[in-house]
């Protein structure tokens, strides 16, 4: 029996939003919860006779046939530029001349899926002819591309399982990758083969390497000659040799539901990445349930501009969604997004036009950023503009927020093909600030929450009741239910009911690969085959979910209250001279300090008297730049509603970008919180020296909560539960019709150029 407590506005694709479900609630947890429409049985998969990947191809080849499925750029020339650059260190003025590369691409060449089928069959056959076998393990260590795609559907046409590895990997991280699952073979691009030719001595499983790209015949000679046996061959050469095959033999490789169809690393925030184990049934149900909440938004022209890694689950499995429902896929590069990336031809984004984006916080929080820098250097009247179209969408008032569309925000809109209508934020917290500020300037931003666990799928918000604060309803292939965490003051008897979100369903993983320590511990997996998240969760009354915690990184100061780090993090990043943050706190800490990586223009902004050639790292050495950027988080920590022990209490900048390679970030850019600490330690003895003397400045070193820590990589992070809107008064709003009016007849406003998106993406290069 069914409790409809919480109600939304009937809709074919949810039903009556999110029930609550028979049995009763146990001692210390909630009800299940369930999408109101799949209350009685949970979905499965699209629809009969969709039970693999494969089968996924041969229903887009059989229905979408001759339509376009990928598109692709070839790299007609690399132009090098050099550009002297002068800046100031140390007090003195230093010049140096740097190359800089750019790429000359061509228009996008378009394959279909029947083209599409053929290519995945000639490596099928190719890899079978090589002696891959059931059952063996693949690796692929490849940037976002049609070629990965080649790779992992050759694969699963004949039950051979896919690992992922980011490209960003290191020689470690690659090695861990290949030899856990003692890979048979792996799959690269020709810059990254002298990492696979340093690490092959240290993996004896491999035997089979495969390229695509231009490599050194050098690097090619160490593969081949570091053992016998070893074969290389290009992605050109492995479809050659395919094509000579006949097909026969792949029809008795053909999967089942039940095998394995990729072991998908995780990121690793808290040690080695652990092998998330994904079945064929898991990703098969992934594509049911985003075609049960959300299909009915995908129109069969949408186009979908790809440049996320698919090592990560979220591209992974939207990829997958877009060849079941028929969507073009273009794939783009984070280095040649934008028309200033590139020379002689358009970027990606302008020459493919997309009308569907993915992308990470990271990036949404950079386009903001630089769209309000290119704004405030417009001049006082642009900017008085500009704000006050946004304050008309804000209120959403009649015809005018139709005007602004088209006079203040086209431009803007223009710098991503003038087509996008749809983006999805997913990977980590996105403040509601940015959600908010993109969704009224560029194109509806929406949230959702899942992990590499959950094939990327527990919950999200549909674009009927979009909202800000919130991840949505319920996946139809998922049911959930509340956990208490007592120590934190988290009840599912709470009003509204709060607690660790645990799952279960058709897309939730059976397990992690050759790990039975995980797998067998009942802080991960219950005995009832439920996952406990480690996240905290709320139902807010309309029935949608809220994530308000992660237990891991909840701290509790020496008041005794908890604070939230990721949360703090999330609305933190919204302010304007900050790039990225790690918050910190000890347990006998008042309040929280953070390291910070600012966003260099905003900051040079907000200090007009200094010199523009003095260095970031001086910048960031400056006491009176520390203060400046103290107060300014903390304002935005203010406009969020933070209490006292939330605000910081002091701050170390540094003038060193996180990167997968420094080690402070992981491939998908999460915080190596420990190695930060670790990283800073002088300054942070510093500011503690201060503080303790009545100074502002302090770095506290965090102590996280024990309990469940470390064994699960939340792809999509804290939305904190929304606050009620604030609505300009009709004077306020007419006032500021009447003033941007006046601009258009005098002025106009017709510069809010592209070059806002180069920079962006430039600095996104690494995020994943």
């Amino acid at each position: 029996m069914a409790s409809y407590t919480y109600r939304l506005q009937p809709n074919e694709s949810w039903g009556k939003g999110s029930v609550e479900i028979d049995p009763p609630a146990q001692q210390g947890e909630s009800r299940v919860r369930r999408l109101e429409k799949t209350k009685d049985r949970l979905v499965t998969g699209p629809m009969e006779g969709i039970n693999t990947v494969h089968d996924v191809l041969l229903h887009a080849s059989r229905v979408h046939g001759e339509r376009n499925a990928y598109g692709i750029r070839d790299i007609i020339d690399i132009v090098e530029e050099q550009k002297e650059v002068t800046k100031m260190v140390g007090g003195k003025e230093v010049k140096e001349t740097k190359t800089w590369k750019y790429f000359h691409l061509s228009e996008y060449k378009y394959i279909s899926y029947l083209e599409f089928k053929s290519g995945v069959s000639e490596v099928s056959r190719g890899l079978l002819k090589l002696g891959v076998e059931k059952n063996d393990v693949f690796n692929i260590y490849a940037a976002t591309s049609l070629s990965w795609q080649y790779l992992s559907y050759g694969c699963a046409s004949i039950s051979t399982i896919v690992a992922t590895a980011y490209d960003t990997l290191g020689e470690s991280g690659l090695e861990h990758s290949l030899n856990e699952p003692e890979c048979v073979g792996i799959f690269t691009n020709a810059d990254l083969l002298p990492v696979v030719a340093k690490v092959i001595g240290a993996v004896p499983s491999l035997r089979v390497v495969i390229y695509d790209g231009q490599p050194q015949e050098s690097v090619l000679s160490k593969i081949t000659s570091s053992r016998e046996g070893v074969t290389v061959l290009s992605l050109d050469a492995l479809r050659e040799l395919g094509r000579e095959q006949p097909s026969e033999p792949t029809e008795s490789r053909i999967p089942t539901s039940d095998d394995v169809a990729c072991i998908m690393y995780t990121s690793g925030t808290t040690g080695p990445p652990k092998g998330v184990v994904i079945k064929h049934s898991n990703l098969i149900a992934a594509i049911g349930a985003v075609e049960t909440l959300v299909g009915r938004h995908i129109k069969p022209d949408d186009t979908f501009l790809a440049f996320l890694p698919l090592a990560h689950i979220l591209e992974y499995v939207v990829e997958l969604c877009f060849v079941f429902l028929g969507i073009c896929s273009g794939y783009g590069r984070v280095k040649t997004l934008t028309d200033q990336s590139v020379r002689n031809c358009k970027g990606d984004i302008k020459a493919f036009r997309p009308t569907i984006m993915v992308g990470v916080p990271a990036v949404w929080e950079l386009i903001r950023k630089g769209i309000l820098a290119q704004v405030n250097s417009s001049g006082a009247i642009r900017k008085s503009v500009f704000n006050g179209a946004m304050s008309v969408k804000r209120a959403n008032v009649p015809v005018i927020k139709d005007v602004v569309d088209t006079l203040v925000f086209s431009k803007i809109k223009q710098a991503t093909g003038g087509r996008l209508r749809l983006a999805m934020s997913g990977g980590a917290a996105l403040s509601r600030e940015t959600q908010e500020f993109l969704t009224l300037a560029l194109v509806t931003v929406l949230q959702g929450y899942g992990m590499t666990e959950s094939c990327g799928v527990t919950a999200i918000l549909p674009p009927d009741i979009m909202q800000y604060g919130c991840v949505g309803l319920p996946f139809p292939s998922v049911e959930i239910k509340f956990l208490d965490v007592p120590e934190a003051g988290y009840f599912s008897t709470n009003n509204p009911p709060q607690g660790e979100i645990l799952i279960r369903g058709a897309t939730v993983t059976s397990g992690y690969y050759k790990r039975e320590d995980l797998n067998n511990d009942e802080t991960i997996f219950t005995k009832d085959g439920w996952l406990r998240t480690g996240d905290v969760g709320q139902w807010n009354k309309d029935g949608t979910l809220s994530l308000i915690d992660r237990i891991k990184n909840l701290v509790k100061l020496q008041s005794g209250e908890y604070i939230a780090l990721e949360r703090l993090e999330a609305s933190y990043k919204s302010c304007q001279v900050v790039s990225n943050i790690c918050v910190h706190a000890t347990p006998d800490a008042t309040q929280p300090i953070a390291i910070i990586y600012p966003h260099e223009v905003h900051l040079r902004a907000s200090l007009p008297d200094e010199d523009p050639r003095t260095s970031l790292g001086d910048l960031c050495a400056n006491p009176k730049v520390n203060a400046l950027v103290l107060k300014e988080c903390n304002a935005t920590g203010k406009k969020s509603g933070f209490k006292g022990i939330e605000m910081l209490q002091a701050v170390v900048l540094t003038a060193d970008e996180w990167t997968p390679e420094s080690g402070l970030v992981t491939a998908a850019q999460k915080l190596q919180r420990k190695k930060i600490a670790q990283k800073y330690d002088a300054e942070i003895s510093v500011r503690s020296h201060l503080v303790g003397r009545g100074h502002t400045g302090s770095l506290l070193i965090t102590k996280s909560l024990s309990f469940a820590e470390g064994f699960r990589d939340t792809e999509i992070g804290f939305c904190p539960p929304s606050s009620p809107r604030t609505t300009p008064s009709s004077s306020n709003i007419f006032a500021v019709c009447r003033s941007f009016l006046f601009f258009f007849f005098i002025f106009g406003l017709s510069n809010v150029p592209s070059v806002v998106f180069s920079y962006t993406f430039h600095r996104a290069r690494n995020i994943s």
